[in-house]
């Protein structure tokens, strides 16, 4: 029977959608629990749940690009340093390459004979020095714009849901309650999916997000309780 290997290969991808969608759903809906406390108009409400999305999908956003840029110019820096070495002292760079194949148990002649063929070609060689000595993969020329996008279109998603019952009720009390009926809904199917995708228990996952959204939005709503 032909065996069938089922392995997560977008990782980046779901990682950025998880953050911006975790934080979209949990940031808004805390504060328009909070000013829910606080204030007699869902229009007031409204306007700054708003501006706290636009606020918050460029400032995530641009926190996904600087991500993506910095891991993208250390791999570069750290490539260029691996090709000094391999070019100034080979002799140490292919002791390396023995000792991380000894850790997998080759005995010395097949060490010897895998650094010889690796030595050969130069760019193989780093590629490998990058991947098994520091860990490092080579990122997506586009990683950082694409997870710029990613983050920010998900926090807005995120934030839009939750702000949203303050639309079709009159008083804050009542659209604080859609509200939470809405959140907590949205963030136990949205963490029920994540821990699904990522290989977690799903609903032990959904549990864990949808009570980090009720803490936050409980702690939001108490504080402002008690300042006003």
């Amino acid at each position: 029977m032909a065996h069938k290997e089922e392995h997560l290969k977008s990782s980046a991808f779901i990682s950025d959608i998880v953050i911006g969608m975790s934080d979209g759903l949990t940031v808004p809906f805390a504060l328009a629990a909070g000013l829910s406390a606080a204030v007699n108009s869902n229009s007031i409400i409204i306007t700054a749940g708003i501006a706290e999305i636009i606020a918050g999908c460029i400032a995530m956003g641009l926190g996904g690009y600087l991500a993506g840029k910095t891991e993208q110019e250390h791999y570069e820096s750290e490539l260029k340093r691996e090709y000094l070495e391999v070019e100034n002292v080979p002799e140490k760079e292919k002791l390396e390459v023995k000792e991380i194949f000894a850790e997998y148990g080759l005995d010395s002649k097949a060490q010897d004979l895998i650094v010889n063929q690796l030595s050969t070609n130069k760019k193989h060689w780093v590629d490998f020095m990058m991947k098994f000595e520091l860990g490092l993969e080579k990122p997506d020329i586009n990683r950082a714009r694409k997870s710029a996008l990613t983050i920010g279109f998900s926090y807005c998603v995120g934030g839009i849901l939750p702000l949203s019952a303050y639309f079709f009720t009159k008083k804050p009390q009542e659209g604080l309650i859609l509200s939470a009926v809405l959140t907590i809904i949205c963030l136990f199917v949205f963490g029920y999916f994540k821990s699904k995708v990522t290989g977690q228990p799903p609903i032990k996952g959904a549990l864990k997000v949808t009570a980090i959204g009720i803490i936050a939005a409980a702690a939001a709503f108490l504080i402002a309780r008690l300042i006003s």
